[in-house]
């Protein structure tokens, strides 16, 4: 089998994506799979710009440390680069199908597919909430790095 290359993929590339990208790098870093993993972005508003401060809080609360991360958009080489590509709500979802090139052989799904009774859920987007939020958020992206975990490593 060839080594997976997981994409996570928000609307901005600054609090989701970053966060879903930091919490299964964690997990897999510490089960020792090898895999290749990034975030990006369906828009282009922040490109090169780090994440959210109030997403790079709640990483640093979980010990990772996610300020060097910079956001950027999703490519057309993406969906022959990364293996699965996992979108953060339905509306990124329906964006990539809608970007995605003929040649792609990239496995595109909703994240939270992942987690038994939260399929076809949208993980929640804080960016305009206060600092909860992103509490909730990486609750959700952290369980969902749990099932990919158990997934590719089966």
């Amino acid at each position: 089998m060839s080594r997976s290359a997981v994409l996570f993929v928000c609307l901005g590339n600054i609090c989701r994506s970053p966060l879903a990208e930091a919490a299964f790098r964690a997990r897999a870093e510490a089960a020792g799979l090898d895999v290749t993993i990034d975030s990006a972005g369906t828009g282009d508003w922040h490109v090169g710009r780090p994440p959210d401060r109030r997403a790079q809080a709640i990483a640093r609360a979980n010990g990772i440390d996610i300020s060097g991360y910079r956001g950027r958009q999703v490519a057309p080489d993406d969906f022959r680069r990364f293996s699965h590509i996992f979108a953060l709500d339905a509306q990124n979802l329906t964006d990539l199908a809608r970007v995605a090139p003929a040649d792609g052989t990239a496995q595109v799904s909703l994240l939270l597919d992942l987690v038994p009774g939260m399929e076809g859920e949208s993980v929640a987007d804080p960016y305009f909430g206060d600092d909860d939020g992103f509490e909730v958020t990486w609750d959700e992206v952290d369980r969902a790095a749990k099932a990919l975990l158990d997934r590719l490593a089966d």
